[in-house]
């Protein structure tokens, strides 16, 4: 694991347990994320990420609005997986950066518990993660 993803995962784990952000934190995940990090603090404060959660299971994933005008929704697991374009040429072909803006905006609004809770039964969320 790289020394920017071990970085990472304190500050989200610091962010989890006060539920807010400081000024160092934002610098650093600024300087880790770059860009995608400024436009997933705006997806954030426009309420974009909803956090779908089957019942009774509690698994879940989040659908994240793109900033585009089209305004997509894209479904992503925030450590590992997002269904943008995006995700697959930037992340998964190229190795340029360590996750994009909607994984970062679920990360977030996650931790920060600034999410949109939807509650659907476990077949419906099966259905959902059949078409990813």
């Amino acid at each position: 694991m790289s020394a920017s993803i071990l970085v990472a995962e304190a500050v989200w784990k610091d962010i989890e347990s006060t539920r807010s952000v400081s000024n160092d934190q934002l610098s650093t995940l600024h300087f880790l994320f770059g860009k995608n990090f400024e436009r997933a603090t705006r997806i954030v404060d426009q309420r974009g990420v909803k956090r779908i959660s089957g019942e009774p299971s509690g698994r879940f994933i989040f659908q994240v609005v793109g900033e585009s005008r089209r305004k997509e929704e894209y479904f992503c697991f925030a450590e590992c997986y997002c269904a943008c374009y995006s995700f697959f040429y930037d992340i998964v072909n190229r190795g340029e950066q360590l996750c994009c803006k909607h994984q970062l905006a679920a990360r977030l609004a996650a931790s920060l518990e600034a999410c949109i809770e939807v509650k659907v039964s476990d077949e419906k969320l099966a259905l959902l993660l059949s078409k990813l």
